[in-house]
């Protein structure tokens, strides 16, 4: 049967219009989605040795054995309450199969003399030695035996889907491909060179293993695969999106660069003159740069896009820096307006709620060149904006676009444009590598001069009236504060998580009932969320009570006190760079994190946070506790998802897979069979990457 994985879920026996749609919500939709609905690693059942009574361990642990049924008896427990209990034997010993509540029905089943399958938590028995509870029996057949015995599979469930569902669904699926042949993924070299087992053979020990040792062998193949076709793919991409263009050699820092260096308030510290050189550096090569800047929160990596941005005017180009919010682009465009004071570059800024005239003038001076710099938002990718000459992209918290919208821009232009990417979220390097491909790191530590270390508090939810108390005086002083929440309403918080719907509509009858004060949260419009941050930029809000868009916002330096809400809830990394809105003027900040939960291990978390604000070490620790997939999904990125591959501990099969991958593309016929492997994976995830 040609293509047979194509077939929906309901060609599989057992699977109706009603049970398909339990499996659409795990997105298994054809017969091929069933197979690549891999196992939770960790949580096998090893059902491999059938134990006899004498071998079942008393530990409440479940075990399976099989044995012969000698009765079943109906009894009452001290509530009144009927149950059933089944005596088995086998040439070792007996034991008791206990069977509540509906479960007692199944006693009529098993006639004395019956071999019966049973699957349980065993315990000391009274009147046998061993007692079975919450035990599945089964009748001692064939296909039962070929079922139930062996290391069986554990997945991730969604409601109305039981274990057996999946595992009948697979085994399904795996007779499928037995009969009708699986096809491989990754070129026969590669294969031979490592070793690996077939495709068929790997997804039915991913499922099914016929021990652990052929676990190991199928997990170490299907974590190559993904890791070497999500290489091939990004790798694909860029020739696509490079397309032969020429790069751009700029000239050696000139007037402008010198001009915007004297505009700086202050002189660049050591980290951001070594970042400058590199960047510089990179320009003035032909080879189209692509380079991601980190800075921790507050680093002053707007500084160092300025002299790019000047570096590319002065050469004649233009460049544009594309924010996530159209509030962070007007800040960028109020500071860069003050370094380029002299230098008579123009600087305009383009978003959503840009007004249709003044668009049509900005348009028609990119279209010319006489407009160098750009500022804008995703405004910036629609088709219309074009530009004259665009040698420099520079992008701001680039994570929080996908790979097309990146592509989109840096495809405006005839050139391969020089890419700089900004990010205040410390990224491992084989993170960065498969999230941004091929980029070199600038990294940046330290505060430039004159700011202060934000002092972290942590308090347990019996010190919120004080922590507002403080909250208040600091407000009567004349400074403003942000209060960020977990969640926006009470129906999708957690129990005993403060919504930032009810935290707001407390204050403004308690604490803040004299202050103007703003709410805050993904829900409202764009423009609603832009007004209400102009409003607390400007002052005229005092307290700003928020969720975590405000994790990448504005410069508020009258802003000296945040206070978190149910801490607990958020990442090390996270918590980080929320505080990072406060401490940006000159006066002493503060952070307060409150948490009503006072585990001693969730409460030695949060004062890593006292004891530091170097968010690299933070971040690191963050992946220590969380891993990576947990703290850089990368869907948002446009990527497909890791199911079995993981980035921090398979570093070194991840760089492997990218040497073969460059190894692959470079010879016509490894390229072919590459792209047939790609088709045939049948994985609707990596769809995307290989068809963008």
């Amino acid at each position: 049967m040609e293509n047979w994985w194509q077939q929906p879920v309901t060609a599989l026996k057992g699977i109706g219009s009603k049970r398909a749609e339990a499996f659409a919500r795990l997105e298994i939709v054809t017969v091929g989605d069933v197979l690549n609905f891999y196992p939770r690693l960790d949580s096998y059942i090893d059902y491999s040795h059938l134990a006899t009574i004498r071998e079942l361990k008393t530990d409440g642990t479940r075990q399976i054995f099989e044995a012969e049924a000698l009765r079943a008896v109906e009894r009452y427990s001290g509530g009144g309450k009927r149950y059933a209990v089944i005596t088995v034997k086998d040439e070792t010993g007996y034991a008791e199969i206990f069977l509540f509540g509906a479960q007692r029905f199944q006693a009529r089943r098993f006639k004395p003399g019956s071999r019966i399958l049973i699957t349980g938590r065993v315990k000391p028995g009274r009147n046998a030695a061993k007692a079975v509870s919450e035990a599945l029996l089964q009748l001692c057949d064939e296909e039962n035996l070929d079922h139930s015995v062996g290391i069986l599979p554990v997945y991730n469930l969604t409601e109305s889907l039981t274990q057996q569902n999946l595992r009948a669904a697979v085994r399904q699926a795996l007779q499928l491909a037995k009969e009708y042949g699986l096809p491989e993924t990754v070129p026969e070299t590669i294969r031979k060179q490592y070793g690996f087992l077939s495709r068929l053979d790997s997804v039915s020990n991913i499922h099914f293993p016929e021990s652990m040792e052929r676990f190991r062998l199928a997990k170490k193949r299907l974590v190559y695969e993904e890791l070497f076709l999500l290489q091939c793919g990004l790798m694909l991409n860029r020739e696509h999106n490079h397309d032969g263009r020429p790069g751009i050699k700029h000239g050696r820092n000139g007037d402008t660069v010198r001009q915007v260096l004297h505009n700086l308030p202050f002189t660049l510290t050591e980290s951001q003159q070594k970042a400058w050189a590199d960047i510089s550096g990179d320009m003035e090569d032909v080879k189209p740069m692509r380079r991601l800047l980190q800075g921790d929160v507050g680093s002053g990596k707007t500084v160092i896009a300025a002299l790019a941005l000047a570096k590319a005017a002065e050469n004649g180009f233009q460049g544009c820096i594309m924010a996530p919010t159209g509030i962070l682009a007007q800040q960028h465009l109020e500071t860069l307006t003050e370094f380029f004071k002299e230098t008579g570059i123009s600087i305009r800024i383009l978003t959503s709620n840009t007004k249709t005239a003044e668009r049509r003038k900005i348009l028609q001076e990119l279209a010319d060149g006489s407009l160098k710099i750009l500022v804008g938002t995703h405004a910036l990718l629609q088709e219309d904006v074009v530009f004259a000459h665009l040698a420099l992209v520079v992008t701001d918290e680039q994570h929080r676009f996908g790979v097309n919208q990146r592509a989109a821009l840096v495809n405006k232009s005839e050139y391969a444009p020089d890419v700089l990417i900004m990010t205040a979220t410390p990224i491992p390097r084989t993170l960065a590598l498969t999230v941004y491909g091929d980029v070199e790191t600038s990294v940046m530590r330290g505060m430039p001069p004159g700011r202060k270390a934000v002092e972290t508090l942590c308090y347990t939810g019996d010190m919120r009236h004080k922590i507002y108390a403080g909250m208040v005086r600091q407000i009567q002083a004349g400074r403003q504060v942000y209060v960020v929440c977990a969640s926006i309403e009470e129906s999708e918080a957690m129990e005993g998580i403060r919504s930032v719907t009810d935290v707001y509509a407390e204050m403004k009858k308690t604490w803040l009932k004299d202050f103007p004060c703003g709410l805050l949260h993904g829900k409202l419009k764009p423009a609603e969320k832009d007004e209400i941050m102009e409003a607390f930029a400007a002052g005229r809000l005092k307290c700003l009570i928020t969720t975590t868009v405000i994790e990448v916002g504005v410069n508020v330096p009258n802003a000296t006190l945040m206070i978190v809400e149910n801490a607990d809830r958020f990442g090390l990394a996270q918590l980080h760079q929320l505080r990072g809105r406060v401490g940006r003027g000159d006066k002493q900040s503060y952070c307060v994190l409150l948490t009503d939960n006072q585990e001693p291990d969730n409460l030695a978390r949060l004062t890593v946070l006292h004891n530091s604000n170097d968010g690299f070490e933070l971040a690191q620790r963050d992946l220590e506790l969380r891993g990576a997939g947990q703290l850089f999904g990368l869907r948002q990125h446009g990527l497909p998802d890791l199911r079995l591959a993981d980035i921090l501990r398979d570093t070194d099969v991840l760089l492997a897979a990218r040497k073969d991958a460059l190894r692959v593309l470079a010879r016509p016929e490894l390229r072919q069979e590459m792209l047939q492997g790609a088709a045939n994976l049948f994985d609707s995830r990596f769809a995307g990457i290989f068809n963008s």
